[in-house]
């Protein structure tokens, strides 16, 4: 072989040890990469915002639930979560959180329980294209039909308001409450879409509406709860139907306006009413008021994982356990996948989740719907400011409405 050929094949033989080596190289990141920690993380309200009584339970309640899934390990990896503070959910704060998460290393970004709220840690999520997930978002626009073709990439983990709504409006048939007034919070998409729900399955098992009127939170500028509550008060039927917050800042003069008046007609809320940290220092005390919810939280939960739980962390809505549940489904989600974090292939995965187990009860979604529908509501009551648990109720039937 002449020397010029020699020299040659030298230097491919060279060149080729150097892709081997590469490769190799790669192969080992690679491998250190998959049995590296799982981050995730968390962008919630923390500064005594509207969703704090919300989002604070649902992490204490995941931190606990994490510890145990680590103990077991995923596919051989632990999880680390990461976690900041959306200041109230201030839209320029959430969006400098989420950049936050990602930049420490979050593969998955869990955001507030409000589709309006979170659409900044949303949006930023599904641009680094990561999965986004909600504990307790109680709406269908988490999902495309808010975020296009991006959305497919969002989920949440609260009951969707249409089945909310509709197992109200069957828990109101059930008590023999006939006719309704309806009293729609405009403040966010969710509030007015269990109204909604209520509305068309109550009118559906042959109920009838005899009034209905519209407010606006006070934490975003209304005042107007107050004509809401006098039009309610000359329309007097069997049962009252709201969905609001009590850290919104109408729940309670709505309440007191109602009872002040000497009108005593049961108030049914969704679960965004649970909780009693909103009726100290109301006059008269909160009674015959109804809401349905995740969880008990006040010791009653017929699951008794679900009442140790509630104690641990002395939770104040039922609300805690869809962060216990969001874990148990993204735990499962990473290991249908195989081990993968890449957003795409865990979103496929969780579209196609039906009746997994999670703490708060078996999960499903689907194509169009990627927040849960079909769970079992705790029926709460509220008389002389204390909670009593009146029994379950699921859905039956969910039919279209306005709002949805």
């Amino acid at each position: 072989m002449r020397a010029g050929n020699r020299g040659r094949w030298a230097l491919v033989i060279v060149a080729a040890a150097a892709l081997v080596f590469a490769a190799a190289a790669a192969a080992r990141t690679h491998s250190a990469a998959k049995k590296g920690p799982i981050v995730i993380g968390w962008a919630h309200d923390d500064s005594n915002g509207p969703m704090g009584p919300f989002d604070l339970p649902a992490l204490a309640a995941a931190k606990i639930e994490l510890k145990k899934v680590n103990k077991k390990n995923v596919l051989g990896r632990k999880i680390v979560l990461k976690t900041c503070d959306t200041q109230k959910d201030d839209p320029t704060a959430s969006k400098a959180c989420a950049d936050q998460l990602i930049s420490d290393g979050a593969k998955i970004i869990i955001t507030t329980c409000d589709v309006d709220l979170a659409a900044p840690v949303v949006q930023d999520a599904i641009n680094h294209h990561l999965l986004a997930v909600a504990p307790c978002i109680g709406t269908d626009q988490m999902g495309p039909k808010r975020f296009g073709a991006g959305g497919k990439l969002a989920f949440s983990f609260g009951n969707v308001a249409q089945d909310e709504g509709s197992a109200m409006a069957e828990l109101a048939w059930r008590h023999g409450w006939k006719t309704a007034d309806l009293a729609k919070d405009n403040a966010i998409v969710y509030f007015k879409a269990v109204v909604s729900a209520f509305k068309a399955r109550f009118k559906q098992l042959g109920g009838k509406i005899k009034y209905e009127t519209s407010y606006t939170d006070k934490v975003f500028g209304g005042n107007d709860v107050q004509n809401a509550v006098t039009g309610i008060n000359a329309h007097k039927a069997a049962v009252i139907v709201t969905s609001t917050a009590g850290a919104f800042g109408s729940l309670g003069p709505f309440i007191t306006g109602i009872r002040t008046a000497h009108n005593k007609t049961p108030i049914l809320n969704s679960w965004a009413g649970d909780g009693t940290y909103w009726v100290g220092g109301l006059n008269p005390k909160v009674t015959n008021y109804w809401f349905v919810t995740y969880a008990n939280a006040f010791g009653h939960d017929p699951n008794k994982t679900v009442n140790k739980l509630a104690s641990q962390i002395k939770a104040g809505t039922g609300g805690f356990i869809t962060g216990p549940a969001t874990i148990d489904g993204l735990v499962t989600a990473i290991k249908r996948a195989n081990g993968s974090l890449v957003g795409s292939k865990l979103a496929a995965v969780m579209q196609k989740f039906h009746n997994v187990k999670t703490l708060s009860g078996k999960v499903s979604f689907s194509k169009k719907l990627h927040s849960v529908f079909g769970r079992q509501y705790r029926v709460i009551k509220i008389n002389n400011n204390k909670p009593i648990a009146k029994g379950l109720i699921r859905a039956k039937k969910v039919p279209n409405s306005p709002d949805s």
